[in-house]
């Protein structure tokens, strides 16, 4: 592991509030600043096109897990790809907080590693960095930024907040596959539903979808999710949606699963979780490390390419 990042988690280990507080403020300016053609992508409103060439390493649900995601790192040598290669990037799919006792850990060191790499590191939001009126429940964060800055906590959660304003609703890679943390919104018609969802919340759907939703195998089309948000949608919604975006497939995260990852509606979705342990239990871990210059026409294709930890 580069001795950069063990010194990034060193002082995520033993960061201060002010100096918390500093690092997002500096984060949120950089991802509301970002738009129009950049090194590795093209930004149409909170949606991002990545260009088919280089690696990609992608990482999903980590909520407060710093073990796991020291462990991806480690595993995949990727800080060291991003160093040395300018078109190597790295996609978090959301949910960097909430339910592990590491958050302010997790986002002061994916932050720093944004601020580094700003052209080579997307972080997506998650339903644990949602708007108001769509809150996880429980949500653990403020007691988490207590434990850990006390009675200046307050300043710090604040600023978080506002950060998740500017993460990203979707990355897409064209012609291949589309990314979100959630699901399809299965009345979305072009690509510009996805890009502005989070202006379009809440009179229209869009975000909620895609922050909430899970495939499910026994639905045909959509219901109500017992998420309390979101809906379940089945695999005529996929190929609807998939269709429309002129892609292959779905690389979602959110929903926990024994083995990492799991495959559904016929190789058309792969729901990856990164992380390991309490409350999920999971027995393993996984994120995704491929080529994206090479041509893939379902999500069975990418079992090489997942990688369990």
């Amino acid at each position: 592991m580069p001795q950069d990042f063990s010194q990034i988690v060193k002082e995520a280990l033993e960061i201060k509030c002010e100096d918390f507080t500093r690092i997002v403020e500096e984060a949120t300016r950089l991802l509301c600043s970002e738009k129009g053609e950049m090194k590795n992508f093209n930004i149409i409103g909170r949606l991002v096109k990545i260009k088919t060439k280089g690696e990609a390493l992608i990482v999903s649900d980590l909520h407060g897990d710093l073990e796991s995601l020291i462990d991806i790192f480690k595993q995949s040598g990727f800080l060291q790809k991003i160093t040395e290669k300018n078109d190597a990037i790295i996609v978090f799919l959301g949910d960097y907080g909430d339910r592990g006792e590491y958050s302010v850990e997790v986002y002061y060191t994916i932050l720093k590693l944004k601020l580094h790499h700003p052209e080579q590191v997307i972080l997506m939001r998650g339903n644990h960095e949602g708007p108001e009126d769509l809150m996880a429940s429980p949500h653990d964060l403020p007691l988490e930024f207590q434990i850990k800055f006390g009675e200046k906590w307050r300043k710090a959660y604040t600023r978080i907040r506002g950060l998740w304003k500017c993460l990203y609703n979707a990355v897409l890679v064209e012609k291949q596959f589309l990314m979100v943390h959630g699901g399809l919104p299965p009345n979305m018609k072009t690509i510009e539903d996805l890009a502005y969802a989070h202006e379009k919340h809440p009179k229209q759907n869009f975000l909620e979808d895609m922050l909430w939703s899970d495939p499910n195998s026994n639905v045909k089309d959509f219901c109500a999710s017992p998420r309390g948000a979101g809906k379940l949608f089945g695999e005529n919604v996929t190929n609807e949606v998939l269709k429309r975006l002129d892609v292959k497939f779905l690389v979602r995260g959110h929903e926990p699963c024994p083995e990492g990852f799991k495959i559904d509606h016929n190789g058309k979705i792969l729901t990856l979780f990164s992380r390991k342990g309490p409350p999920y239990f999971n027995a393993y871990g996984a994120y995704l490390q491929l080529e994206l210059s090479k041509s893939f026409q379902n999500a069975h294709m990418l079992l090489p390419y997942i990688r369990k930890f």
